[in-house]
């Protein structure tokens, strides 16, 4: 048995998700990015004397939304500890978060996985202020503090110890990522700080019941780092066992450049944290009422989407997938198959040839200027065959964008109108098949690839207005003769 297959590792991982509210959790300063260093600031989240937090309302339906859409139970009563740490770029001493009663209680996040979809089991998602952030490269001497993000709100989605491999977590983050996109509450911006996330990583002999000694790696931020410092650590960790050596529970650091970890602290136990409840915050209380408000509130959600898209319109699990993999390609299908039934042709367009327009442009769906009902009308010229592919998504595609007049008059000022009348089809191909009299041989010999060279020359002839499905037939008749 090779070394590796001996072992199992086991991950629980810890997603930071920055909640898109304008205000910070406990006070009315802004949370927007990329404002000048400590201008974001307050008596509140400069921890002034006699400041008092004031929770946002906001926060804490994003993270019920959440934990709704995760299918956690929500907690009707939750509260708010101090968890007394020495942040540098904390200006309390502490950080309010929430410690034996979280917001919301359990749940899943399902995955695929190699053997199939499966669900991440979840122990918790609770509320938190952000940190400020220390800067060590801007001067030689010092370390710079910006306390713009201090305060700002964060739910932190913790599972339980329920990952296998650094694949699995890759992809368990990046269900993340599109949840909280989906559902309106995060950005999903990795490299500004959005989401982060902190694995827990232990390695331990197959079939054993006791996991091994934890190691955390912090602070990873983005998602490939999430899976190269898993695997650097998984295997960090099976070479120190088989070395015989005793694995050091702490916390670690991601080195991006190198794709190794190393140690930056022990790691401190809960107690080490000395938490105890906020005196200065009331518990948080809802009602059965709120929070089958806020369930109402959630759209349909990407897993359901995918079952709809493939049971309604029959598209493959892949085409539905890809369909969903961002919420507004869904939402803009379905503004389509309003207007038209081709839903097949639909997904096609949508992520093909559109999505293309969309990355050379680099640019939102809604930027780019193509109305749901122009492309329905243009799929359908193509389905009853007065378009052909290639010259729509060529030349009426990018006509298209911002255009003002009905889709078939813009098709015929440009001329791409199929041709499809008998007489002038007959002559482009009799006038094909006179100026190939070998290759009309070849192909009446049992060559019978050889009918694509001949479309091929009809298309150039007729200036690829020809309705190929037409021209085959037609070739075929007379090659066949």
């Amino acid at each position: 048995m090779a070394i590796n297959e001996k072992y199992q590792a086991v991950i629980g991982l810890e997603v930071h998700a920055q909640l898109s509210t304008q205000t910070k959790l406990f006070s009315g300063d802004s949370t927007a990015f990329g404002n000048a260093p400590n201008t974001q600031v307050s008596p509140i989240s400069l921890a002034h004397p006699g400041s008092l937090p004031k929770l946002n309302q906001l926060a804490i339906d994003y993270a019920v939304k959440m934990g709704l859409a995760c299918e956690c139970a929500i907690a009707q009563q939750s509260f708010f500890a101090r968890k007394n740490y020495f942040y540098p770029d904390l200006p309390k001493g502490y950080q309010i978060s929430q410690h034996t009663d979280p917001i919301c209680v359990g749940g899943k996040v399902w995955i695929k996985t190699a053997d199939g979809e499966r669900a991440v089991q979840l122990n918790r998602i609770h509320l938190e202020e952000d940190a400020g952030k220390s800067i060590h490269d801007l001067d030689p001497h010092y370390s710079c503090i910006d306390l713009n993000r201090a305060g700002t709100p964060l739910i932190e989605i913790v599972t339980e110890p329920d990952l296998f491999s650094a694949e699995e977590a890759w992809q368990y983050v990046t269900e993340i990522r599109k949840l909280v996109r989906w559902i309106g509450i995060c950005d999903g911006n990795m490299e500004e700080g959005s989401l982060r996330c902190d694995a827990n990583i232990s390695v331990k002999l197959k079939g054993a019941s006791a996991l091994g000694t934890k190691v955390e790696v912090k602070n990873l931020n983005s998602i490939r780092n999430v899976k190269k410092a898993i695997e650097f650590e998984i295997q960090r960790i099976i070479t120190a066992l088989e070395n015989g050596e005793t694995i050091q529970q702490q916390t670690r650091s991601f080195n991006a450049d190198n794709d190794t970890t190393f140690a930056i602290r022990d790691k401190e136990e809960a107690n080490d944290y000395r938490y105890f409840p906020d005196p200065d915050l009331p518990a948080i209380q809802l009602t059965t009422a709120y929070i089958d408000a806020i369930k109402a509130s959630l759209p349909v959600l990407p897993q359901q989407r995918i079952q709809a898209y493939q049971v309604s319109y029959q598209l493959s699990a892949y085409d539905a997938g890809q369909l969903c993999e961002e919420k507004w390609m869904g939402d803009y299908f379905e503004a389509v198959i309003q207007q038209t039934q081709q839903f097949k042709m639909v997904a096609n367009w949508l992520l093909g040839p559109v999505k293309q327009l969309l990355n050379e442009k680099q640019c939102t769906i809604d930027q780019l200027g193509l109305s749901p009902t122009s492309l329905a009308a243009m799929i359908e010229l193509i389905a009853q065959g007065q378009l052909n592919f290639s010259l729509a998504a060529s030349k009426l595609l990018p006509a298209l964008l911002h255009a003002t007049i009905p889709v078939n008059e813009l098709a015929e000022q440009l001329n791409l109108i199929q041709v499809n009348d008998a007489d002038d089809l007959a002559l482009w191909v009799n006038e094909v098949i006179a100026a190939m009299p070998d290759k009309v041989l070849e192909y009446q010999k049992g060559k019978k690839g050889l009918i694509g060279l001949f479309v091929g020359e009809v298309k150039k002839k007729s200036k690829g207005k020809a309705d190929p499905k037409l021209v085959t037939s037609l070739l075929e008749q007379k090659l066949n003769a």
